[in-house]
Parts: C-alpha cells; structure tokens; sequence
C-alpha cells in the first residue's frame, strides 16, 4: 500500500523578474496541517544591479515564514521593524487583524548580481487567533536546533521534530524542518504529527520506496513510521501538523475562515487604512479580480 495519499507537482510563477515554485494552495490539497501557502524561491541569480524588491503588502489571518538557504533578504513591516535575514534563520510575522511588509535586496548585494534561494511559506491561524494582535520575531540560525543524524542533518524552523523543538512561538502543533541527507542516507519520518508532507528542494528522494522529483510534494498518509532515502544529495522540506480547524478562504494576500474578514480586509488596503511600512514609499494595490 501506498504512503502517498496525493502528489502535488510545484507550478512556476513569475513575481515581478524573479521565479518561484508554487507548491500550495494546489487543487489536490488547500492545506497541510496549518501549511496553506507554499512558495520555493530560486535558486535564481538576478541581473547585476538588481535585486528582489517586493513593495509593501498586507496580510491578515496568517503567519508568515522565511527560511533561506542562499541569499539575504531584508524585511520591514508597519510595526517599524527592520530585519535582514540571512541562510539558517528563521523569520516568523504574524499577520492576526493586519500587517503590512516588503522584503528586498540589501544594497550593497546588488551591485554583483545577488543569488536567492529559500522557501516562504503562510501558517494559517486557528480561528480563535485569526484577529489577534500582530508581531514578528527573529530567529538567527544559532538559535535553531540542528539534529545530526548519519548522513543526515535537520533544522528544526517551526513546530517540533525528531525530538526537538524550535523556539518559534506557533499557534497549534506544527511540524516544519529543513532535512539535508548525503547519497544514500535514510532517515524515519516518525507518526507524531496528524498531518505531513515531503517537499524535495534538490536531489532525489524515496519516500516509502516511491520516487520523488524536485519540486514535487508528498502528501503522506497517516500511518506508521515512513522511510526516506536519498538516492542523491538532497535537501527536502517536511511540513504539516494538527489539521487545521476548517477550511479557509483565500483571496491574493489574505486568509481567513470568513469571507467577510476577506472582504473587511480588501476594503481597507483599498482605503489606506493599514498602517504603513516606515521608510517605503510605495505598495501594491489590491488587484481587480
């Protein structure tokens, strides 16, 4: 019997002159565990003199989290934060009620052609935490527990895994880590989350005996411990947790259990009555459809 309930194939999206993969929401699944928005960026090297520069957003109803493992990145939001995140540490936003961002190049990389490679992904809230105040925290990768395991090493971003546990603040039972596995290394996806799911970043992985290729995302059944073993160096992301309690609405930047709240927020991007990102001039306006 199979261990993959669904696979999901990644689909390339264009952000403005920078590639993605998008990987969820898909039409095989919304969610894994409380996972409900799944970017891979890159790895991309821009054009000398570029760089990322994503113009102030918002969000409501959601987490957002960064993980690179190329590249840097620097984050301001309407709370007055500045952060540069750099490979290994961990950037955790919480949107709740509404928050506005932008995340760019730094400077000083543009000039050579900066490279970027990591993963961005939105946590859904439960509903009882979907307006709460919002917040962010940063995580220098020192801060994260890394798991060596032979032929295999795990960084534990968010949630819990293989006995460790990140010191991000999450909302419900989360499992999201970043495992690299030398050729033929194994390694057991034990069942202590409701929910999972394999992403291969590079290399090539069995998962239950079963190929898996970059940019492909196992969606694992609920059953006992799961084998995975690299056919080649690979770097795979294990995401997923407590199923999340209903479904959710999901509309550009926005998630919600509502469509009301959705509504409630496109007003008031559409108004300007987010509060703004300090120091950004611009923003992106909400869409027509």
């Amino acid at each position: 019997m199979t261990v993959i309930s669904q696979r999901i194939r990644s689909r390339a999206r264009d952000l403005g002159g920078f590639g993605v993969r998008r990987v969820l929401p898909a039409a095989e699944a919304q969610m894994v565990g409380p996972f409900v928005f799944v970017d891979h960026m890159g790895p991309e090297r821009l054009p000398a003199g570029g760089g990322v520069d994503v113009r102030p957003h918002p969000h409501i109803g959601l987490a957002t989290v960064t993980f690179l493992f190329e590249g840097e990145l620097v984050h301001r939001d309407s709370l007055g934060t500045v952060q540069r995140i750099r490979p290994g540490d961990v950037n955790w936003m919480v949107a709740g009620r509404g928050i506005a961002h932008s995340e760019r190049t730094p400077e000083e990389l543009r000039p050579a052609g900066p490279v970027l490679h990591g993963m961005q992904t939105w946590v859904a809230l439960p509903k009882a935490h979907e307006a709460t105040e919002p917040s962010f925290a940063h995580h220098p990768a020192s801060t994260i527990p890394v798991i060596e395991r032979r032929g295999a090493r795990i960084h534990v971003i968010a949630g819990r895994a293989f006995g460790e546990r990140s010191p991000v603040a999450v909302f419900s039972d989360t499992l999201y880590a970043a495992v690299e596995l030398q050729a033929g290394a194994a390694l057991e996806l034990p069942p202590e989350h409701e929910e999972r799911g394999a992403y291969v970043v590079a290399g090539e992985v069995a998962v239950g005996g079963e190929n898996l290729a970059p940019g492909e995302l196992a969606v694992l059944a609920p059953v006992a411990a799961i084998p995975v073993c690299a056919r080649e160096r690979s770097t795979l992301m294990l995401l997923g947790g407590a199923r999340m309690d209903g479904p959710r609405f999901i509309w550009w930047n926005f998630v919600a259990s509502s469509r009301e709240a959705i509504e409630r927020a496109k007003a008031d991007w559409r108004a300007g009555r987010f509060a703004p990102v300090p120091g950004e001039t611009e923003g992106i306006p909400l869409p027509e459809a």
